[in-house]
């Protein structure tokens, strides 16, 4: 009886999960990918992502499609070519990727919260430059050291 009221208390009925407790259990999944063998991603990244899986990213980060633009430098005209299309080119779906693996990184950090991760992910850090963990991970060496930072804070050290 207690879980039960528990579950209403905080908003959870049979068979629904919160939006805002997330687990990402393969490289990708923020964006509604389901391969799991790295061949098949590398092939889907090369093909180009689909526009939805952008899409899927905002719903899942709370990230305006155009600030997810942005951060992969994708100018406003190109998107809306890229959602007519259907398709992200291979460069794109890349920066994409990455980006969805630095957020799904950060949810992890936070155990599950999607909030706070963004929350985060948002502020300047001192071991960054000053700069947010999103804006560092526009490049592939921002992101390898987001991730740096991420994991030294998962083990307890603190920059």
């Amino acid at each position: 009886m207690r879980n039960v009221l528990d579950r209403k208390r905080i908003g959870f009925r049979h068979g629904q999960v919160n939006r805002r407790d997330r687990r990402y259990v393969s490289p990708g999944a923020s964006l509604g990918l389901r391969q799991t063998e790295t061949n098949d991603l590398i092939e889907e990244i090369l093909a180009g992502l689909s526009f939805k899986t952008l899409e899927t990213f905002s719903f899942e980060s709370s990230l305006p499609v155009t600030e997810i633009a942005s951060l992969i430098e994708v100018p406003q005209r190109t998107l809306a070519r890229r959602r007519v299309v259907g398709r992200l080119s291979s460069e794109e779906s890349e920066r994409l990727l990455r980006l969805s693996r630095i957020f799904e990184t950060a949810v992890a950090l936070f155990e599950g919260n999607a909030d706070a991760a963004i929350t985060w992910l948002k502020r300047p850090k001192r071991a960054l430059g000053d700069k947010s963990p999103l804006t560092y991970s526009r490049t592939e060496l921002g992101a390898r050291l987001v991730e740096d930072l991420i994991g030294g804070l998962e083990h307890g050290v603190f920059v």
